[in-house]
C-alpha cells in the first residue's frame, strides 16, 4: 500500500540463511516465571529493551524516554469478555463452553470441553439453567460439519449472558480460578470492543499516569480492533511450518487510525505497534487493502512489513506462532538472546508478565499469510 513502507528498518541476514523448523522456536522455561498475577501498579512491569544490540533492563513507566515526538502508538482496543461459561448437558454430564464468536440471532461459535460430545439439536442448560441461569440448543459444528468448534443458539443475548454468568478466560498457564482483580487487570485501561477471550496483553502495562507521560513527550495514539481467540494460546503441532493451519480472527483498521498512520509517516515519525494482535491487524490490512474482516495471517522468519517499526510485547509461550512472529519482526538470533538475558535475569513470562521494546529489521523475503 503506498505510504506505508517504512525508513526505520535494517536487514536481518540470518533470516534469509536458514530454513526454520517448528524446534528452531522452542526453549525452556523455568515454571516460577510463569506470572501468576500482575503487576501493581500496572507499569511497575518490567521493561526488556531490545532496540540494541545489547539488551536493556528498564521499568514500564520508562517507556516514553525510548519514544520520541511524533510516533505513534497503535493500540488494540478489544474488550476481554467473560467467555467462559460452565454447564451440564440433560443427563447431568459436566461441560464448560468458551465462547470464541458472537453471531446475530443469539448464536454463538464456542470452544466445548464435555466427556461425550452433545448430539446436534441437544438443549444445554448453563450455569443452572432454569435456576437461575439460561438455555443453548447445540446447532451444529463450526465452521463446517467436521468443525472444531461447535454453533450454539442461546436462550437470550449473549454478551449480556455471558457479563451475567460467565468467568473471565484466564489462559491455561494461569493455575488460579478467576477473581474480581482479574476482572479488572486482564482487561485494558482503554478496552471499548466486546469479542475477545484473550486480552492483547502487552497493553495490560498502560495505566492513566504513563499514558499523561506519552501525551506530554508529543507520541501519538490511535486504535485498531483485533478479537483476540483461544488460538492465541494453541502451540505449532507440525515440524514443517508450511504444514501449519492459522486460527482465523476479525479485525478493523478504523479510517481515523489508517490517516494517523499516514500522517506520522509524513512527518518522519514510526509506528510502535502495541502488541503482536496489532502488529497482525496492521500488516493484514497492508497486504490486503482491506480494512476490515477475518485474518489468518502468519508471520514468519522471511515476512516484510509494511507498517510497523517498532513493537512492545510480552514474553510468548514456546513453539507459538507468536514466537515466530516477533522473530521474524526482531531478527531470530537476537530473539533467542533476549530470551536467555529475561530467563537469567528472571523476568516474568506470558499474559501477566514483563515486556520487550523491539526494533524492526528488514529481511527482505516474504512470508505466508
Amino acid at each position: 500500500m503506498p505510504g506505508l513502507s517504512s525508513p526505520h528498518a535494517m536487514t536481518d541476514t540470518a533470516a534469509l540463511s536458514r530454513a526454520f523448523t517448528l524446534r528452531d522456536f522452542d526453549f525452556e522455561l523455568p515454571e516460577a516465571l510463569i506470572a501468576q498475577h500482575p503487576a501493581t501498579p500496572r507499569s511497575a512491569s518490567r521493561l526488556l529493551d531490545g532496540t540494541a544490540q545489547e539488551p536493556v533492563d528498564r521499568v514500564f513507566h520508562e517507556l516514553p524516554t525510548q519514544l520520541q515526538a511524533g510516533d505513534l502508538l497503535v493500540f488494540n482496543d478489544t474488550r476481554v469478555v467473560k467467555a467462559r461459561i460452565f454447564g451440564e448437558k440433560a443427563s447431568g454430564g459436566k461441560l464448560e463452553l468458551l465462547i470464541e464468536r458472537v453471531l446475530p440471532n443469539h448464536e454463538v461459535v464456542a470452544h466445548m470441553k464435555v466427556s461425550k460430545k452433545p448430539q446436534t439439536g441437544a438443549k444445554l442448560y448453563m450455569a443452572g439453567g432454569s435456576r437461575g441461569g439460561f438455555e443453548a440448543v447445540l446447532l451444529g459444528r463450526w465452521p463446517a460439519e467436521n468443525g472444531p468448534l461447535f454453533h450454539l443458539r442461546f436462550s437470550d443475548e449473549p454478551h449480556m449472558l455471558m457479563e451475567r454468568h460467565g468467568h473471565v478466560p484466564l489462559p491455561p498457564y494461569i493455575t488460579h480460578s478467576d477473581t474480581q482483580e482479574d476482572a479488572e487487570r486482564y482487561q485494558t485501561v482503554f478496552a471499548r470492543a466486546p469479542g475477545a477471550v484473550a486480552a492483547p496483553t502487552a497493553a495490560l502495562h498502560f495505566d492513566e499516569p504513563l499514558l499523561a507521560a506519552l501525551d506530554a513527550k508529543g507520541v501519538r495514539r490511535a486504535t485498531v480492533t483485533l478479537h483476540v481467540g483461544a488460538g492465541t494460546f494453541q502451540p505449532v503441532k507440525t515440524e514443517n511450518l508450511s504444514e501449519h493451519t492459522m486460527h482465523s480472527e476479525w479485525y478493523e483498521v478504523p479510517e481515523a487510525t489508517q490517516d494517523a498512520i499516514a500522517a506520522c509517516r509524513a512527518r518522519g515519525g514510526r509506528v510502535v505497534a502495541v502488541g503482536t494482535t496489532t502488529v497482525r491487524t496492521l500488516e493484514s490490512w497492508a497486504q490486503s487493502s482491506l480494512p476490515r474482516g477475518d485474518t489468518q495471517i502468519f508471520i514468519m522468519p522471511g515476512f516484510q512489513f509494511k507498517v510497523v517499526d517498532r513493537l512492545v510485547t510480552n514474553f510468548h509461550l514456546p513453539k507459538s506462532t507468536l514466537m515466530m512472529l516477533v522473530s521474524a519482526f526482531a531478527g531470530y538470533e537476537h530473539i533467542m538472546a533476549l530470551y536467555r538475558h529475561a530467563i537469567e535475569n528472571k523476568y516474568r513470562f506470558f499474559s501477566y508478565g514483563d515486556a520487550m521494546l523491539l526494533k524492526r529489521v528488514e529481511s527482505g523475503v516474504q512470508a505466508s499469510s
